[in-house]
């Protein structure tokens, strides 16, 4: 499943947690590694740039976190990100340099790459986001499936078993996803990707793709 592959999805050059792709071929392998690998950079970060804000807390100095954020450890906040209004992040997590955590926005066991968007009333568990990708408001990641069955991803008759109970989204660089979608238990989201606002997503979404509706995705057209 090549189109899974993290040097398909990621520009490693943007996200502090470049260490953790070491050696791993598609990102959910990652998921399980997220909290071991931020309590052992957290150590290493330099103090003049983070602040210790309890335990296994690490907040860059230059963040904005707004007074009624919780944030629970183990958790990284990059320089000049900006958490919101009563954001709401269960640990696990490492927000990128630049990026947004906004109003209500609940993260649990996730990596955002520098400069993600997560800015209106998002559910985002279990997944990772890449370079520049951007969540459109009340768009949510499901992470656990209905029957609570191992989640396998699945690109045409192409399968893998994860072994994982718990695996939200995989979102390429610079993915766009539309107000009020769902993000089933699995996606893979090609880079550069749309997705239309009210959809329901599944399986792999090709790089570079418009997804209209299941079944219906079409490439995007390169600029002139």
């Amino acid at each position: 499943m090549e189109q899974a592959n993290i040097s398909r999805m990621y520009g490693l050059e943007h996200t502090i947690a470049a260490k953790l792709f070491d050696g791993a071929q598609y990102p959910w392998e990652l998921l399980p590694k997220i909290s071991s690998f931020i309590v052992e950079l957290g150590n290493s970060l330099p103090e003049e740039i983070f602040e210790k804000r309890g335990e296994n807390i690490w907040i860059a100095r230059s963040a904005k976190v707004a007074p009624t954020a919780s944030i629970t450890g183990p958790c990284i906040i990059d320089e000049n990100a900006e958490i919101r209004h009563c954001a709401f992040i269960r640990g696990n997590a490492i927000v990128g340099k630049g990026a947004v955590v906004g109003n209500s926005t609940e993260l649990k066991n996730v990596v955002l790459f520098d400069k993600v968007q997560v800015p209106h009333y998002n559910y985002v568990g279990d997944s990772i986001l890449g370079y520049k990708a951007h969540m459109g408001a009340g768009s949510i990641t499901s992470n656990v499936k209905s029957d609570k069955t191992l989640v396998v991803v699945r690109d045409g008759r192409e399968e893998i078993a994860t072994g994982l109970k718990k695996f939200g989204a995989m979102l390429g660089d610079c993915v766009e996803v539309g107000c009020g979608s769902v993000l089933n238990p699995g996606t893979v989201i090609g880079p550069e990707s749309q997705i239309y606002p009210l959809s329901s997503v599944r399986g792999v979404v090709p790089e570079r793709s418009i997804y209209k509706k299941q079944g219906e995705v079409v490439g995007r057209r390169q600029p002139t």
